[in-house]
């Protein structure tokens, strides 16, 4: 007797229902309506089918802030939705906790199915947080499938302390051997699938780091060192990869709800028990579907409200503050970077501030400036952290930055690898406004700051400074661990949209320009 099991995992959807671009309202391939249409044709088609999403759900996009900050005495539409196509589980991602515990809670009291995450636990009791490290499948061929849930647990290095008070992550390697081993001894499945909000730190089929050993991504661990796993369902790293590492098959379904993993298993009895024969697994694009209509009538009200905030004129740019090659707005100083940090001096009344161009898509701001400007530039719920940290912690975290470039032998400027590769990570190249910096490319990486100043005078490597930066970074995201413990002098809880929406409107009209506080070089020289 042979029977077929099939999984579908949607992961990183961030909030992404409608087919758009919100910063254009342009088509878009992506969204959890057009994924819709292919997790319910596939249901049609197949029996025993598990639908599971794999975190990082409910904040990303305009629709999901909008409805955080104005309407959050409805239901979440994102939960609406999974209640709607009947999801089996979820597991709690890392951006599950920036818009706060109590939003997060709501959302999983919504839910008419189970949150998972093994490894997230309360501080004293070491209870699991959200209810259920795992749950349990069956089917009318008798079959038992295990699903347990896990998350990166590098979330304390990135997320407000406020928004995860009494909680403990506990390492996801560590937590999965635990439980894997507790749910063969205890409830003998017949498949074992782990779906873990996490990556791959080594490439599938090589081995090779292809990022520094962090603990944020251990999906190449587990397949090496936990016995008895099936399936790991994957997702954090915004990539689209399949296969199969020391016997376990693995995927990740990129991101915005662009493709649905599909993984098959066909199984066969002998005497009494199930043994699997067969596995084959493909990511599967939405972009040819229509999007469901019976989603876009669930969330239509809050898409109509969403659009209407989001086209609120707000404020001018008197010059051209658009950004037209987004390397060259890394490599020179450019109006729309030194204008956030102007707004987070402004806000936390310090004088020195840094930020980050956050990706590739950012358009900079037109000459009449809409809400949805503002939250197609700044794309992160970020609030700003004043630290207290040394001269030395300046430079320190000039040098982490200035490790974006490289430069080949023709002196043409390139991006690191390693804020490009596994996943683009451009938001981890900060530029700073109130101290003067050069950065010269020709020395090498650590030691590429050849002067840093801070009023006229160098800065003083012993002497504490008073700098406001967004909260992922004061915590020390991006590797800027010289931020992490530094004493805090004060926090603005109002998200960064908000504030440079505020500061437009105390405005009316903003002077796009640029003060060329710093420079990249190549020996002392101008670049190509």
């Amino acid at each position: 007797m042979k029977t077929k099991i099939t999984i579908l995992e949607t992961s990183d959807v961030h909030g992404n229902v409608y087919p758009i671009n919100y910063g254009t309202n342009l088509p878009q391939p992506l969204g959890i309506a057009k994924a819709s249409s292919l997790i319910k044709r596939i249901k049609r088609e197949q029996s025993n089918v598990i639908t599971i999403d794999n975190g990082d759900l409910i904040q990303g996009t305009p629709l999901t802030y909008h409805y955080v900050k104005n309407m959050d005495q409805q239901s979440n539409p994102m939960i609406e939705i999974l209640n709607h196509l009947e999801y089996d589980a979820a597991v709690i991602g890392n951006h599950e906790f920036n818009y706060g515990m109590a939003s997060l809670k709501k959302a999983v009291s919504q839910s008419n199915f189970p949150w998972l995450s093994a490894n997230i636990v309360h501080h004293s009791t070491k209870e699991t947080y959200f209810g259920l490290p795992y749950i349990m499948k069956s089917f009318d061929s008798g079959i038992r499938v295990a699903i347990l849930g896990v998350t990166t647990h590098y979330i304390p290095n990135w997320e407000s302390p406020d928004h995860i008070k009494d909680v403990h992550f506990e390492d996801a390697l560590h937590a999965t051997k635990r439980w894997v081993q507790y749910i063969h001894e205890e409830e003998n499945p017949d498949l074992m699938v782990v779906s873990y909000h996490g990556g791959f730190e080594k490439d599938l089929s090589t081995g090779e780091p292809t990022e520094n050993p962090t603990g944020e991504n251990q999906g190449y661990r587990i397949c090496n060192e936990v016995d008895g796993i099936d399936v790991l369902l994957t997702g954090h790293q915004h990539r689209k990869l399949s296969g199969e590492i020391n016997g376990v098959v693995v995927v990740q379904p990129g991101f915005n709800g662009e493709c649905v993993a599909k993984v098959d298993l066909e199984l066969k009895k002998t005497n009494d028990s199930w043994k699997l024969i067969h596995k084959e697994v493909e990511i599967l694009s939405v972009s040819e579907e229509e999007s469901d209509s019976e989603v876009l009538d669930l969330t239509h009200y809050y898409e109509k409200e969403a659009q209407k905030w989001l086209d609120q004129p707000i404020g001018n740019i008197d010059g051209d503050m658009t950004i037209k090659d987004p390397f060259k707005a890394r490599l020179e100083e450019h109006p729309l970077v030194e204008f956030i940090n102007r707004v987070q001096m402004h806000f936390a009344k310090v004088e020195i501030s840094n930020t980050a161009l956050f990706n590739n898509s950012a358009r900079g701001l037109p000459n009449n400036v809409t809400m949805r400007d503002i939250v197609s530039n700044y794309i992160y719920p970020n609030t700003l952290t004043v630290l207290q940290i040394t001269g030395e912690d300046i430079k320190a975290a000039l040098e982490r930055s200035a490790s974006y470039f490289n430069v080949k032998e023709d002196e043409t400027i390139t991006i690191n690898p390693e804020f490009s590769t596994p996943k683009p990570q451009h938001y981890n190249y900060d530029m700073w406004e109130g101290i003067h910096y050069v950065i010269d490319l020709a020395h090498p990486i650590g030691d590429r700051i050849v002067s840093l100043n801070f009023k006229g005078e160098p800065i003083n490597k012993e002497k504490l400074y008073e700098v406001v930066m967004n909260n992922y970074r004061a915590g020390g995201g991006g590797e800027y661990r010289m931020f992490q413990g530094k004493k805090i002098l004060r926090e603005i809880q109002i998200d960064m949209t908000e504030l440079l929406a505020n500061y437009f409107l105390e405005h009316g009209v903003i002077s796009a320009e640029v003060n060329h506080n710093w420079r990249v070089v190549i020996n002392g020289k101008g670049h190509n």
